[in-house]
Formats: structure tokens, C-alpha cells, sequence
């Protein structure tokens, strides 16, 4: 190939707007993370890139793909699964669940999201598992993790029972959170569920763990963690208006701290910013460098309309940047995604918006290709000279 691509970045916006100065965030959790889901905006990192313990939190990978099983018909809602002697076996938070039990899938996916049971866990994972056993789906949890980008999980078991090997970050579980909220908005409302009685087996355990149901702040999910060794955890999301947030936090002392460090988030979150619509006179961002193309640039636009994330007080400056690995290669079509606009604000708080062709470019034709031939021998000649 004769031309290298590299990356490229034309700055196109810096707007400051003046006010107070705001209190930064602090948490008491040893690890966190927060994003603002409806722009894309990571609100806070707290150790967030350290795997930990993820305790109950690590229950969501596995309804991940039970739910991505219900997608594709490897599993069916009413279908009843048998329970191993080895998910029998399972202490801590469970669903009392013994080998002559045959339990729909519909109420194995309710008993993990309410009553955290680590048996129904291993029931969906035998089912699920290549070759029929907890140890081969904590393998294919690790590896689906991986394709969603969660780098720094690994699985030992389906629930987050004590393990050397059971590892998250909590940038990890916000990515899960994320997309489970997203691709699965139909099933993600079984995490608001406050109760679940099955079957009359246990007073003790029918009540959600997730303190911020009852809350009244917007609260609708997802899964609460604890064992000695991670304290106490939460993965939460709530959503006020149009704005969704999504959080997660780990290493708190008791279940009264992990609520209030909770609602404390959920509050800083969203009274602290709000949303702010970008709007340009011109369509056109900026022109992008084309190679072998009939013409030698291209527009570049927003695909859709922009939301970023400001502070509702204190002053702050709006950045934004072009971002491709230029000159981009013709053909090109009107509306390909060849480019990233990158906003941030006070160079802390990033969004990132994808950028689309706003034409086509072919190939050129003869005329252009003799112009590349010689732009190549004079780069050729150039680079000979300047090596002598």
C-alpha cells in the first residue's frame, strides 16, 4: 500500500461559559464507577479498571446470556430444568431448590434477580453450558465478556460464590449493565421487582435486596453483592425524565452505607448536570482528506442530533474534536461512518458521536490516478534524497 493512514484530529468548537466553581465528587465506596446512559458521559471512575470480587454483582453475566438464550430459542420461558445435585448444593442466598424440582426458566431468571439464588445460577449454566457443567459456563462467560469489552472479568462459577478466579471491575459491570438495559428493555423490567414468593418455600427470602426500589428516585434496577471478602456492592440504575444513569459500587461496610452511598450518587448525578443540546448553523463539521477518490475531500456530519452533559452550576468549556484515520480510501457512501466527534467538557467529561459521509465519493479516474502516481514518485524521490 502506498499511502500509511494515520490518525488525524481537526478541532472544531471550544466554548467557555462562566459561573461559580463546582465541588468536585467524592465516594466512599473503594471502587466505582458512574455514566450518565444517555450521552455516553462517564461521570466518575474510582478504581473502576481494578478487577475485585464482584460477590451476587457477577449474577448479572449470567442472566446476560440466559437472556441472549431466550433471544435465539436455546431457552424457552416455560420450559422446565432440572436441578443438579451440585446446584442443590449451593449455600448462601438460594431459591431452596432440590434435585426432584423441574423450575421454568421464567422463575430460575426471577429467583436470580430477587431472591439472588445462587442455585438458580447453576441450573441456567448447566443448561446453558457446553458440556453440561458450571465450570464450562464460567468459561463461556469470560469469553462473551470479552467480546463485550469487559477486560478485566474472569469466571470461576455462575453467581459470584467465593473464588479466587471470580473477578470484575466496575467499569466491567457498568459495560454488562449497559447492555443488558439496552438490548433487553422488555426483561430489564423484572429488576424493579420487589417481591417474588415461589412456590411458598421460604418467608426469609422473597424481598429484593436492591434498597433503592422503595426509594421513590427513579430506581429500577439491578443487582445488590455481598460476601466478606467484597463488602458490600451494588450495580444500580435510575432514571429521572429522559436521563438514565447507571452506576456501580463495591467495598462498602454494611447494607445501611451501600443504600445511602447509593442514593447519594443518584442525587449528585443528577442535580449536578443536565443536558445540553448541540446545534450547528452548518450540517458540515469539517472536510475530511480523501485518497484516490474523485474528489479529494468530504464532508463530515452528525448522524443524529448531539447531547452532552454539563454541570448545572460552576463554570465550564466545551471542547470538540475530529477524529479519523485520514486520508480516508474511496469508495466512499454517502452516510458510511468514517469519523468520531469527541466533546468535552472541562476536559474531564467526554461524549463521542459518530461521523457520517455527506456524499459519496468514487474512485477517480485516469487523471486521478496519474496525480496519485506521482504524488507517490515524489515522495519516493523525496525520502531517497533525504536518506543520502
Amino acid at each position: 500500500m502506498f499511502v500509511r493512514n494515520k490518525l488525524i484530529i481537526l478541532s472544531t468548537l471550544i466554548l467557555t461559559l462562566f459561573g461559580s466553581n463546582a465541588s468536585a465528587f467524592d465516594t466512599t465506596a473503594q471502587a466505582a464507577y458512574v455514566l450518565d446512559q444517555t450521552t455516553g458521559t462517564v461521570l466518575l471512575k474510582k478504581r473502576a479498571e481494578i478487577a475485585l470480587p464482584p460477590a451476587s454483582m457477577s449474577k448479572l453475566m449470567t442472566l446476560f446470556l440466559a437472556f441472549e438464550a431466550l433471544g435465539d430459542g436455546r431457552l424457552l420461558w416455560d420450559e422446565t430444568l432440572p436441578v443438579s445435585q451440585h446446584a442443590m448444593n449451593y449455600g448462601g442466598s438460594t431459591m431452596f431448590l432440590d434435585t426432584t424440582d423441574r423450575v421454568t426458566v421464567k422463575d430460575l431468571v426471577r429467583g436470580i434477580i430477587v431472591l439472588s439464588g445462587n442455585d438458580a445460577c447453576a441450573v441456567i449454566a448447566e443448561a446453558l453450558s457446553i458440556d453440561g457443567t458450571e465450570a464450562g459456563f464460567a468459561n463461556m462467560m469470560t469469553a462473551r465478556a470479552k467480546k463485550l469489552g469487559m477486560n478485566n472479568s474472569i469466571f470461576a462459577n455462575s453467581n459470584g460464590w467465593p473464588h479466587p478466579g471470580q473477578r470484575m471491575s466496575m467499569e466491567d459491570l457498568g459495560i454488562l449493565a449497559d447492555e443488558i438495559i439496552t438490548n433487553f428493555p422488555e426483561l430489564y423490567t423484572l429488576f424493579a421487582e420487589k417481591e417474588f414468593k415461589f412456590d411458598g418455600r421460604s418467608a426469609s427470602n422473597t424481598l429484593n435486596r436492591n434498597p433503592l426500589l422503595s426509594m421513590g428516585i427513579g430506581a429500577d434496577g439491578l443487582k445488590t453483592g455481598h460476601t466478606s471478602e467484597a463488602g458490600y456492592g451494588l450495580v444500580g440504575s435510575a432514571k429521572q425524565g429522559e436521563r438514565r444513569i447507571i452506576f456501580v459500587i463495591t467495598g462498602l461496610e454494611s447494607a445501611k452505607a451501600r443504600a445511602d452511598e447509593a442514593a447519594r450518587i443518584i442525587t449528585w448525578a443528577f442535580r449536578q448536570f443536565s443536558n445540553k443540546n448541540i446545534s450547528l448553523a452548518d450540517p458540515t463539521l469539517a472536510q475530511a482528506s480523501v485518497w484516490m477518490g474523485s474528489s479529494r475531500t468530504v464532508g463530515l456530519k452528525m448522524r443524529e442530533p448531539l447531547q452532552i452533559l454539563v454541570p448545572t452550576t460552576g463554570s465550564y468549556e466545551i471542547k470538540s474534536k475530529i477524529s479519523y484515520a485520514g486520508p480516508l480510501q474511496a469508495p466512499i457512501s454517502k452516510g458510511d461512518v468514517v469519523a468520531e466527534l469527541i466533546v468535552s467538557v472541562n476536559d474531564v467529561f467526554e461524549t463521542r458521536a459518530p461521523l457520517i459521509a455527506a456524499t459519496s465519493v468514487p474512485l477517480g479516474g485516469l487523471l486521478t490516478k496519474l496525480r496519485t502516481v506521482a504524488i507517490i514518485l515524489l515522495r519516493t524521490i523525496n525520502g531517497g534524497l533525504s536518506g543520502t
